[in-house]
């Protein structure tokens, strides 16, 4: 496969992390990483190391972008990329790096989607601008993919392919329940049942536990948006720091029916996090049952170490998927594309 130059829009845990991944992957190369108010650029590729170092403990996780996300902000004199030597102070990083897309393959969105329409509308900005290449994200909510799918043939005309959900779940965990699907002649169910820990807690992890909260029956999109820092602190300790979640608006479901796999209604997302401990609450499955062409019932599950990390299921999958939309990319295959259409054909 030819090297891949690729950007980075957020610097937040999935940003950082995506960036730290690369350095283990092969053909990759990250040439530009952003922030609310920073951004660096460099086409022979980044000083990942030094970035890192430059920005820990000093994050900032939000993009500027028109009428976006509200900002999650750790502290620091310098906060976020501009702390970093590579970096340069930005009024708008979204646009600093649509002015140099023209050298970048792909373009991995690691923001919060706060809001419905947040990432369909960073989509219209590279359309606006005639990007041709790769868009890719790590989007939870079901309903963003219709926002996308109503921009197919936009995205086809420009020569973009957006690689949609590609994180853990959606993203590893509907790849292993499209594969898991192809025992069956008919799938009846799948359970997506999920356990993170994370060992550094809310304050490296706001935007992720934000979103988590959101699908607690009690908030939504809007209301968790509008939580303090403190708000969601103290929802963390009524829980004991233990928070289990379950029928999540995860877009499994709509993108494993796109792929032909099942119903989307037959779909079910849940999972456990604990924002105090390293150890996962329980092990992550996938479970499909169908029957086969044979006419027996089964069910195929499959289970994530209990040792991989939140960030090494997010991270992994997303670079691996946006190595897969710049194929297709330069195959001339354009539009919106889900991970379980990059398995086998259900």
């Amino acid at each position: 496969m030819d090297d891949v130059n690729f950007a980075v829009l957020g610097t937040g845990g999935i940003g950082r992390r995506t960036l730290e991944v690369s350095t283990h992957k092969e053909h990759l190369t990250p040439v530009a990483a952003c922030d609310r108010h920073g951004v660096a650029i460099d086409f022979d590729g980044l000083d990942v190391d030094e970035l890192l170092e430059a920005t820990e403990g000093n994050i900032e996780n939000e993009v500027a972008t028109d009428g976006g996300a509200a900002a999650v902000k750790q502290h620091g004199e310098q906060r976020g990329v501009v702390a970093s030597a590579q970096a340069d102070p930005t009024e708008d990083a979204i646009d600093d790096v649509i002015a140099v897309s023209e050298e970048v393959d792909a373009v991995l969105i690691a923001l919060p989607n706060y809001e419905h329409d947040f990432i369909p509308r960073v989509a219209d900005r590279f359309l606006e601008a005639a990007y041709e290449g790769v868009l890719v994200d790590v989007l939870k909510r079901s309903r963003v993919i219709g926002m996308l799918d109503e921009k197919r043939e936009r995205l086809e005309e420009s020569g973009i392919t957006f690689v949609c959900g590609a994180g853990a779940t959606p993203g590893f965990l509907t790849g292993a329940a499209a594969l898991a699907a192809q025992s069956f002649v008919e799938v009846e169910e799948v359970d997506i049942h999920w356990g993170v820990g994370l060992k550094s807690g809310y304050e490296d992890n706001r935007g992720t536990v934000r979103e988590d909260i959101a699908h607690l029956p009690e908030y939504d999109i809007e209301t968790a948006r509008e939580l303090s820092d403190e708000e969601i602190e103290a929802i963390i300790d009524d829980h004991g720091g233990v928070i289990e979640f379950t029928e999540m608006e995860h877009a499994d479901d709509v993108l494993l029916e796109r792929a032909g796999i099942c119903d989307a209604e037959d779909v079910t997302v849940g999972g456990i996090l604990d924002v105090r401990s390293d150890e996962k609450p329980t092990t992550t499955t996938v479970s499909v049952t169908g029957r086969t062409f044979d006419g027996e019932r089964a069910t195929n599950t499959f289970q994530l170490g209990d040792e991989t990390s939140m960030e090494a299921n997010v991270n992994g999958p997303a670079l691996g998927y946006l190595k897969a939309g710049v194929r297709r990319n330069r195959a001339g295959e354009y539009g919106v594309v889900g991970p379980a259409e990059l398995m086998p054909g259900f």
